[in-house]
């Protein structure tokens, strides 16, 4: 068999295609519509859907696509525009938390309607229920295999990650 025509290499680049236009389409019309880029959104969201409303920075990092360094450029951006503060990890005295200030709050409860329209005019609208809850799953499996830190950094008691 051709290397080249291996169905697995098909199916990667479609996850890939898929992911890069899915998160550029909802990145545009984010920003576009309630002024919020895609990748603040998504760090707002994880920080709003976590108990307490914080995370540790490293499991914060964990769950995004972001670098250490990038996600403390991010929460920077964010702590400038009084979005999210640092606060001491009392269990961890080299580490911190971002927490989700009231105005945080706000933000991502006045974005998550917007959100929401966009993806399902361009993902779930795609699909019928059960074919987003097996996509859901499928991609919670691949998730656990090639990034177990995501799935040890979501606290046990959070809405589903």
């Amino acid at each position: 068999m051709d290397p080249l025509s291996d169905d697995r290499l098909t199916l990667v680049g479609l996850l890939f295609e898929c992911a890069t236009a899915l998160r550029s389409q909802l990145d545009r019309e984010l920003d576009r519509q309630v002024d919020l880029p895609l990748q603040s959104f998504e760090l707002l969201l994880r920080l709003a859907r976590s108990p307490g409303r914080h995370l540790r920075m490293s499991d914060l990092a964990a769950q995004t696509s972001l670098t250490p360094s990038g996600l403390t450029r991010a929460v920077d951006r964010l702590e400038r525009n009084g979005l999210v503060e640092r606060a001491p990890c009392a269990s961890d005295r080299r580490g911190a938390y971002a927490a989700l200030t009231a105005r945080g709050f706000e933000r991502i409860q006045a974005a998550v309607g917007p959100h929401l329209d966009h993806v399902e005019e361009h993902l779930t609208g795609a699909l019928d229920p059960g074919e987003q809850a097996q996509l859901a799953a499928l991609l919670r499996k691949v998730r656990a295999h090639v990034n177990p830190a995501a799935v040890a950094a979501i606290p046990r008691d959070t809405v589903r990650a």
